[in-house]
């Protein structure tokens, strides 16, 4: 199983992501709503991805992507962006803040698993 943090501030994008992944049957999911809560509950986790909104309040996915980046242990576990923001900028942003895919909103929940797989190079 691939252990996901996903990390989500809509609850219906939330539980349509995770009921997704879980039901592609590869998955492992364990779901915040904000990058505070994320940051509490990671180190008792060891994902193998993070799957992260881009635009959520408090802090964004980029922010906390640097806060995990800190964390000992979770330096190299690869980072998928989720996001509505569609600029020209966007992708090339998040991939040099070290994503490895960006996956934007609105998506196909029947292909999410298959985008998630393929980005981790599996």
């Amino acid at each position: 199983m691939i252990k996901i943090l996903l990390v989500e501030d809509e609850p219906d994008i939330l539980e349509v992501v995770k009921l997704a992944l879980e039901l592609y049957g590869e998955f492992e999911v364990v779901d915040c709503s904000s990058g505070e809560e994320a940051l509490r509950v990671v180190g008792d986790r060891k994902p193998d991805v993070f799957l992260l909104d881009f635009m959520m309040p408090g802090m964004s996915g980029p922010q906390l992507l640097a806060r995990f980046r800190e964390v000992p242990g979770l330096e190299d576990v690869p980072a998928i962006f989720l996001t509505a923001r569609t600029g020209a900028g966007t992708k090339s942003e998040l991939l040099e803040l070290g994503a490895k895919e960006v996956i934007y909103k609105p998506f196909k929940p029947t292909t999410l698993g298959a985008q998630v797989k393929t980005a981790m190079g599996r």
